[in-house]
């Protein structure tokens, strides 16, 4: 069967306890169910992709980023205690008694590990076809910890007993790590079933599984709001991962020029007034500590504003860089391009640094854009990089520890 009908099916409830709402919370600026319909979307093997939901408004915003939602999951099959066979097998009875519908091939993609390698999908479903024996293929990677050096805890006051045992090896759990048997993790990623397996052994891997060895790089399994930071950063670490935008840049190799918006960058984007109209903003003395260093090195730092106040002119001659100020708010794009022209810089020898829908334009023509961690979620979808900080509060000077460091890397 060479090219068989493969549906992939993405389990998303309603009501998750670990992070409310966790499915359509943005994750890296896109709904977190998202990037797992991305994964599908973008696959070749993949013919149809339909996510089961008890919810409405999961079901609404399932539908935006291009999947079916030709039902909703009946409450009973989404409870916190809820396996995913009865889900699966609740979608392909739908399917088939309402569409006479039947797939071949069943790819499950967890929306909770959304981080994946291009090519994932079409691989595992790759795999399952070579195999004739093949019930599922499921993804994992290297083990972090061992099993062979756990232990079965009957109690305080008894003594335990070891988890496993390894031919040849009389005590495992004293062994040196090398010499012990290799063990993998199943991560939440990818799951390729044969229909078969779920229709007649009523199982989601039945009993041959064939694995899909993934880098451990992309191991990801969100199931707290600690876990979704630390993810998001990954996402704009370059890892090279499916989006459902465009595929972000790295940092360029050489830069000569770091342009940064004001409002919301240089400051919190709040504005003290007074009763005769003077207006007093907030900055962070951190964001000039670098600008030197980075300038010894042949690096400028500039501000590119559309606020007229001098405030902007007053700022930047405290952190001894260029302003440019009061552009028209609608026109940053064609005043960068005029600086660029004025410095005999090339586009791509920039970074801009932005936070609101005005910066759109200059993201465009910069070589990598990069979104202070508050900018409008626009903004961050649009960013190549989102820094953890706010503006206001040190976002410049992160940047230039990165360039910093990324200067050390290339040296």
């Amino acid at each position: 069967m060479s090219n068989p009908e493969t549906l992939a099916l993405i389990p998303a409830r309603g009501g998750s306890k670990g992070i409310p709402r966790k499915n359509i919370r943005s994750f890296a600026g896109y709904p977190l169910i998202a990037w797992s319909i991305a994964a599908a979307r973008q696959a070749d093997c993949v013919t149809r992709v339909i996510v089961s939901t008890d919810d409405a408004e999961i079901a609404d915003v399932a539908r935006e980023c291009g999947a079916e939602t030709p039902f909703l999951r009946p409450a009973e099959l989404a409870q916190d205690s809820t396996t995913d066979l009865p889900v699966f097998e609740h979608a392909l009875k739908f399917l088939e008694e309402f569409e006479d519908y039947r797939p071949q091939v069943v790819v499950q993609l967890r929306p909770t590990s959304p981080i994946r390698p291009h090519g994932l999908v079409d691989q595992a479903v790759k795999i399952l076809l070579e195999h004739d024996d093949a019930d599922c293929v499921r993804g994992i990677v290297p083990a972090g910890q061992n099993p062979h050096k756990m232990w079965r805890f009957a109690g305080e006051g008894k003594p335990m007993k070891p988890l496993l045992e390894a031919p040849g090896i009389a005590e495992p759990y004293n062994a040196p790590r090398q010499i012990l048997p290799p063990v993998y993790w199943q991560t939440g990623h990818i799951d390729a079933i044969r229909l078969s397996t779920i229709a007649d052994k009523h199982s989601l891997t039945g009993d041959v599984i064939y694995p899909l060895v993934i880098d451990p790089r992309y191991t990801v399994d969100i199931d707290n709001l600690s876990d979704w930071a630390k993810y998001e950063a990954l996402v704009y670490s370059g890892l090279d991962i499916v989006s459902p935008g465009s595929a972000r840049r790295p940092m360029p190799k050489h830069i000569k020029l770091i342009i940064s918006d004001f409002d919301g960058v240089i400051t919190d984007n709040r504005v003290w007034t007074d009763q005769y109209g003077n207006e007093t903003v907030v900055a962070s003395r951190s964001d000039s500590m670098r600008i030197r260093q980075l300038r010894e090195l042949g690096i400028e730092t500039m501000i590119l504003s559309s606020e007229p106040n001098p405030v902007v002119a007053a700022r930047a001659k405290k952190m001894g860089v260029e302003a440019i100020h009061n552009v028209g708010i609608s026109n940053k794009g064609g005043a960068m391009r005029e600086v660029l022209e004025r410095k005999n810089v090339r586009g791509e020898e920039v970074v801009y640094i932005g936070n609101d829908w005005n910066d759109l334009p200059c993201f465009e023509i910069a070589g990598w854009a990069v979104a202070v961690a508050d900018a409008y979620p626009e903004v961050i979808r649009a960013a190549d990089h989102v820094l953890s900080t706010p503006g206001g509060h040190g976002a410049l000077r992160e940047l230039c520890e990165l360039v910093l460091k990324n200067l050390v890397g290339h040296a």
